[in-house]
């Protein structure tokens, strides 16, 4: 069985390349998706493409559209959606696209440290699954296309 995956969640750190990286290991047939990691070119795509705003919001705006179109196209390709959380930042947009996978009705996996529990368990309980590390996401992954442990 070959899966699409969609890495969706924080940019700070490099866990997307730890779960494909824990997934070649394991030899999983699987194609990953994201978001843009590059904050820069993210924030700036829409007046970047699309002309310059004096205003801040509308600059965010813009971006946000043209964000929104590759992770919605993203998010409906993908098998399985994986959502991270990490330890400096709040990432809305993660819980966003987390609540947007679930009503898609994809297989949502969590990953956040446990110091996140409290303030994530209505995002934990719309996932079928919920991780700490890069590992448990292949481990995962690996028991979906093969069916052993």
């Amino acid at each position: 069985m070959k899966l699409t995956v969609y890495l969706s969640g924080e940019i700070h750190t490099d866990w997307r390349e730890e779960v494909a990286a824990a997934c070649k290991k394991q030899q999983l047939d699987i194609t990953f998706l994201g978001p843009v990691t590059d904050h820069g070119a993210s924030d700036d795509c829409g007046v970047a493409i699309m002309g310059d705003e004096p205003d801040k919001f509308w600059h965010d705006h813009k971006g946000a559209k043209l964000n929104a179109i590759r992770t919605r196209t993203a998010l409906s390709r993908a098998d399985v959606v994986v959502v991270r959380f990490g330890e400096k930042y709040k990432q809305w947009n993660a819980a966003f696209d987390a609540g947007y996978a679930a009503a898609l009705g994809k297989a949502l996996v969590i990953m956040h440290g446990s110091d996140h529990q409290h303030a994530l368990k209505e995002v934990d309980g719309a996932a079928l699954a919920t991780v700490e590390t890069a590992d448990q996401v292949a481990a995962i992954l690996n028991y979906v296309i093969t069916g052993k442990l």
